[in-house]
């Protein structure tokens, strides 16, 4: 396992544990297609909400906020992932949300931050 996949599930465990602690019920982890194209960190549930969780885990944040990461490939990624898994679980679109959550390890205890619905409401229908 490599530096940074360590420090990306350390980062999520962390996420995890968070999302619980503020009552979202996380039921899957690093969820992927079959075809591996996609892949989604964190599901939950948030009340009748599907919440997909995008966690990302940075040692420092002396290059930015690490939710800054998130571009429009993998923004598409994501929601291609989350569609078919909203799919299989017959969970209508108008039900699901996208969240982010930044874990960056600089601070004892790790600073966490979690950025709620960073989509929107005019998610593209893919």
């Amino acid at each position: 396992m490599t530096e940074d996949h360590a420090l990306g599930r350390r980062g999520e465990d962390l996420a995890q544990r968070f999302l619980q602690r503020a009552g979202i019920i996380v039921v899957d982890c690093n969820y992927r297609l079959a075809s591996g194209a996609g892949e989604v960190d964190l599901v939950g549930w948030e009340g009748d909400t599907l919440v997909f969780v995008e966690v990302k885990s940075r040692q420092t944040d002396e290059h930015g906020s690490p939710d800054r990461a998130i571009g429009a490939q993998k923004q598409s990624s994501l929601i291609r992932t989350a569609r078919q898994y909203a799919r299989q679980a017959e969970v209508p679109w108008q039900k699901v949300r996208f969240d982010v959550v930044n874990v960056v390890f600089a601070t004892n205890p790790p600073a966490v931050t979690h950025f709620r619905d960073v989509f929107g409401s005019k998610t593209p229908k893919l």
